[in-house]
């Protein structure tokens, strides 16, 4: 069995001199404020769009709040300059009224005269504010000041006056009479302020926080779908490296990553080209020689010598084409089209039945029909080479196609892919489990396949795995057990994108 086709270039091209682990140590800086940053609110979202529009809207949302206090701040103080107003010129008329009325009779004008709500006035012969306290200097001077700037005659105008008050609401001012020894006590209620009488303001603090919340999202999506883009170019150029380059066009950052990216697939399609051409031009270059190595062993008189050295060179020669072949996959771009995969399936089990006729009871499939999109060709020699070596090496090959199944594209978000999964079973001895991914390395084969007449070149795996990354999957190899922890066979899992 056989290994994988490259190492990934990105591992490849990493310094010699980089430290062991050194690539996931490239994350420790950010460590230190991961600390703090706040994942675990239950309302912290995890894109960045997501976290973008939170912070703006809220903070939207507070400079609105902020906006609309300092307008209820200025209309509570508003309505409290006209309310003392308002008051002063009741207070004023009330005691204008009874002060133009002779002494006598000035009882009778206080029950004539239609009182305000929540207006008491009475004579008494001194100042008489009840339980009310004296009122604060500011609240006597503002309503004093109010008083003096409505228009008294001299003859009227009171020459004492006591106010009192008690909190903010209740209120009470006593006048000396002219021409009298007594005093005009008049109490009053002073409502709460409603700065929220007409609806208007609210009404403009959800319009303005509405249309801003829209213009945000709509300017963050914009913003953050060239990210968007550049995510999905960098998951098709790992399922395919020729995939076309992004358009470097848009604001200059956004340009100049785009151009950034571009110039890092090309230099990764070179890099894969070049590792490609190397390996093809030594294994085309070894086909003269091998020949002629060939022509030589004919010279051997002894025919086990000679027999045994054509043999060794029989087995070069293919592990040359399967070279050779490993170079042509790799150059391969096959387009990707809509194909049914059952019926893919089911035709490299009935080909594979067709040169196994003896092993024809022990080939199975079950499965849906699905339908995806691949390479065919490519495809169809991924699984013809799955089954014969479950064939080969287990002498049973039971296919089992599951429906498409939600598999989490990144353990950190929440974002899931649906994939397709394709298990293969055999009745084989299995791999030892520390060489089940070592299987998939090229030219390495386990210890029992090494034999010219079931062992391969070693590059079957690594040419199968290469194919199904590329489309975006991958192959997992897997031992079978019984209930009694024996095993009983391999099953290969072979996982693509729905």
């Amino acid at each position: 069995m056989a290994g994988t086709m490259l190492s990934r270039p990105d591992q490849d091209m990493l310094p010699d001199d980089l430290p062991r682990g050194a690539e996931r140590g490239m994350e420790a800086p950010a460590r230190g404020w991961r600390r703090f940053a706040p994942r675990h609110w239950p309302i912290w979202p995890r894109s960045l769009a997501a976290r973008t529009a939170l912070v703006l809207l809220l903070g939207l949302v507070f400079i609105e709040a902020i906006g609309l206090g300092i307008h209820i701040y200025d209309r509570i103080s508003l309505e409290r300059i006209a309310d003392q107003r308002e008051e002063a010129s009741r207070i004023a008329s009330i005691y204008r009224a009874v002060a133009e009325t002779v002494p006598d009779e000035r009882e009778a004008e206080i029950v004539r005269l239609h009182m305000p709500p929540k207006y008491h006035a009475s004579i008494g012969p001194g100042p008489d504010i009840g339980d009310l306290m004296l009122a604060p200097a500011w609240e006597q001077r503002e309503l004093d000041n109010n008083i003096n700037a409505l228009p008294f005659p001299a003859r009227l105008h009171p020459t004492q006056r006591v106010i009192g008050a008690a909190g903010v609401h209740r209120f009470a001012i006593a006048l000396r009479l002219p021409n009298d020894d007594r005093w005009l006590n008049i109490q009053f209620y002073r409502p709460s302020p409603n700065p929220l009488r007409e609806p208007l303001a609210p009404i403009t603090f959800v319009l303005i926080t509405l249309a801003g919340g829209g213009l945000t999202l709509w300017a963050i999506r914009r913003l953050t779908q060239p990210l968007r883009t550049l995510a999905a170019a960098a998951h098709q150029l790992g399922r395919d490296v020729y995939a076309p380059p992004l358009p470097e066009r848009g604001p200059l950052e956004i340009a100049t990553a785009a151009h950034a990216f571009n110039l890092m697939a090309s230099r990764i399609r070179r890099f894969v080209s070049d590792r490609t051409l190397m390996l093809t031009a030594i294994g085309h270059d070894l086909r003269t020689p091998i020949t002629r190595m060939k022509l030589r062993a004919e010279f051997i008189d002894d025919d086990d010598l000679r027999s045994r050295f054509l043999a060794d060179l029989d087995e070069l020669e293919a592990m040359v084409a399967a070279t050779l072949a490993f170079g042509r996959d790799s150059a391969n771009r096959e387009p990707i089209r809509t194909l049914d995969l059952r019926a893919l399936l089911r035709t490299v089990l009935d080909d594979a039945t067709d040169g196994r006729p003896d092993l024809a009871g022990s080939v199975q499939f079950d499965g849906p029909q699905l339908t995806i999109q691949a390479r065919p060709v490519a495809l169809k020699r991924v699984f013809a080479n799955l089954v014969g070596n479950a064939l080969a090496y287990g002498g049973a090959a039971r296919m089992t196609l599951h429906a498409p199944t939600p598999v989490a594209a990144n353990p950190r978000h929440r974002a899931v892919e649906r994939h397709i999964v394709i298990t293969i079973d055999d009745d084989g001895p299995g791999i030892p489990p520390e060489q089940l991914d070592r299987v998939f390395e090229p030219f390495y084969r386990v210890e029992d396949s090494r034999n010219r007449e079931t062992g391969g070149t070693g590059l079957g795996l690594a040419i199968a795995r290469n194919i199904i990354r590329a489309h975006g999957g991958d192959i997992t190899l897997a031992n079978r057990r019984d209930a009694a922890g024996r095993t009983v066979g391999l099953r290969v899992s072979v996982t693509l994108p729905a």
